[in-house]
């Protein structure tokens, strides 16, 4: 059984929550890399990449792989799915706050119609 929706979005949204793993994601964006290339771009020690890498692993967004000829080496690549389920609740959340300014606007036009025509209708 899959996990809910709701929770692997927290995850997502955890493990994008900090600054060194966003960087970290935006270099996958562009190439699989190993964690050294990583930890030397983004400037952090080797330890705390691993502990980046680990998180980023454990919310999907990253795969972990070997080549045959060592196995020792580790190559770091994204994964879609958290990102295209990201995607889709920023899209219901961008709609909902479309249709609920959307409301809101109409609100405020016929208030302000109603007052102008009651201020109007005073003064007649």
């Amino acid at each position: 059984m899959s996990e809910p929706a709701p929770a692997r979005l927290d995850e997502t949204l955890a493990a994008l929550a900090d600054p060194v793993r966003r960087r970290a994601v935006e270099l996958l964006a562009e190439r699989p890399r190993r964690a050294g290339e990583l930890a030397k771009e983004l400037g952090t020690a080797p330890s705390a990449m691993s502990k980046h890498l680990r998180v980023l692993r454990q919310s999907g967004l990253v795969t972990e792989t070997s080549p045959e000829f060592d196995t020792r080496v580790r190559i770091y690549a994204l994964s879609s799915a958290p990102m295209l389920e990201l995607r889709r609740w920023l899209a219901v959340a961008e709609q909902a706050w479309a249709e609920q300014l959307g409301s809101f606007a109409a609100h405020i036009e016929r208030d302000t119609n109603g007052t102008n025509d009651e201020a109007e209708e005073s003064r007649a």
